[in-house]
């Protein structure tokens, strides 16, 4: 009596329910506990498709079971006869005990711990762990992520960054749009293409935003991400995220040096070297640097470096007067420095002109999206990747999405 006791206690189990009998398999290793309800017991059902609320005693009873916690290291099972209530309109319908999760056989303790061992594990470790089909828990995460995003209010939305990220190593993309203010991920779609701004508008509108609510956006020089803005949020100011346009030069200064080490040895082995900033340099790398700088040769990868490393000084400049007026030196500087790649990247920073000074104005950059792009990463690479692009949105909504899982679980820990 005491042992049903304790563990009525336990499971929070409360009238009209209780424990019939506990069986207890060292042999099998297993824990089951067999519930039932009080006869005569009344239950309350809200009816999905008229909304009224009834109170019904059983018209009949179903056999169910849900794997819950396990007991040290015994599998335990919950077993209950399941009351079914009849409506008014004749229909029979089954009644959900308290310890039910929403994926069928499992109790909402057992669901909120592997929302957790999920956020840190790869879901086949945590099938191992927890001894459960790995199919079953993705179907289960999928579920407890839609469910999150249904509640999720995107109403004070302003501020948006995107960016596309790899399921793996020349596989699908997918492109992260990202609430730079609260700093979390709001909607992640297959793709990198200009649709997927329609996709977001579409998903902005399912959880009470708006389109014209959204002033300003941080992108790449991406032709398709432009394009999707342009036409899907027309109101928005486009910044083009420093990295990335610093990253055009750097390709720049790549494409020089590979096309001079063809001719002066003395580059080889210093690809890195000429991608890094200076600051960023190991004692030893800027002493190479400097060397090469001392050198008799007038190498035009030095020339390139030396521009790349003006253009991102241009970002110091604490006016919009300043900026524009260096980078308009700048441009004059790179387009006569007679280095091909120099020039082309300088004519394709004069393309995106007001998108870069831009930047000035908002300060707006994709530094919280690569935050979270790093964390997805991470997660892909402890994963070893994902058998398909569903898998990599799931687990990317579940680490980056900042979901409120306790308003559909109430033991799920709060993000």
């Amino acid at each position: 009596m005491l042992t049903k006791s304790l563990f009525e206690q336990a499971l929070g189990i409360e009238k009209p329910w209780y424990i019939n009998d506990i069986k207890f398999d060292v042999a099998k290793k297993q824990l089951d506990i067999d519930l039932d309800f009080y006869k005569g017991s009344v239950f309350e059902y809200l009816d999905p498709a008229t909304g009224e609320v009834g109170n019904y005693k059983a018209y009949d009873t179903e056999l169910k079971t849900w794997r819950h916690l396990n007991f040290f290291e015994h599998h335990c099972y919950l077993h209950c006869r399941t009351p079914r209530v009849q409506l008014e309109s004749g229909a029979v319908r089954t009644i959900s005990p308290p310890w039910a999760g929403l994926h069928s056989g499992f109790t909402l303790l057992f669901e909120a711990f592997i929302l957790e061992l999920c956020t840190h594990m790869p879901v086949q470790a945590v099938s191992k762990i927890v001894a459960v089909n790995d199919g079953k828990l993705w179907r289960l995460l999928r579920h407890y992520i839609a469910r999150a995003r249904a509640r999720a209010d995107f109403s004070t939305l302003e501020r948006l960054g995107v960016d596309e990220t790899s399921r793996a190593k020349h596989h699908e993309y997918v492109t992260v749009f990202v609430d730079l203010d609260r700093g979390r991920s709001v909607f992640i779609t297959p793709g990198k293409s200009s649709a997927t701004l329609t996709d977001f508008v579409a998903d902005l509108k399912q959880h009470r935003g708006q389109r014209d609510q959204i002033r300003q956006v941080s992108i790449d020089m991406s032709p398709a991400f432009i394009k999707g803005v342009n036409e899907e949020l027309p109101q928005a100011d486009i910044t083009f995220d420093p990295f990335h346009v610093v990253q055009i030069i750097n390709g720049a200064v790549d494409t020089v040096r590979r096309q001079e080490v063809k001719e002066q040895d003395i580059l080889k082995g210093y690809r890195f070297l000429f991608l890094k900033n200076y600051g960023h340099l190991t004692p030893k790398e800027k002493t190479t640097l400097d060397q090469l700088k001392l050198s008799h040769y007038r190498l035009q990868t030095l020339r390139a470096y030396h521009i790349r490393e003006n253009f991102q000084k241009i970002y110091r400049a604490e006016t919009l007067e300043a900026f524009e007026l260096l980078l308009k030196k700048w441009y004059f500087w790179a387009t006569h420095s007679r280095l091909e790649p120099i020039i082309e990247a300088a004519r394709t920073i004069k393309r995106h002109w007001d998108g870069i000074i831009n930047w000035q104005r908002t300060q707006m950059n994709n530094g919280v999206l690569e935050g979270l792009n790093s964390v997805i990463q991470a997660v892909k690479a402890r994963a070893r990747g994902f058998r398909n692009v569903d898998y990599f949105i799931t687990m990317a909504y579940l680490v980056t999405a900042d979901l409120d899982f306790q308003q559909v679980n109430k033991y799920a820990r709060a993000q």
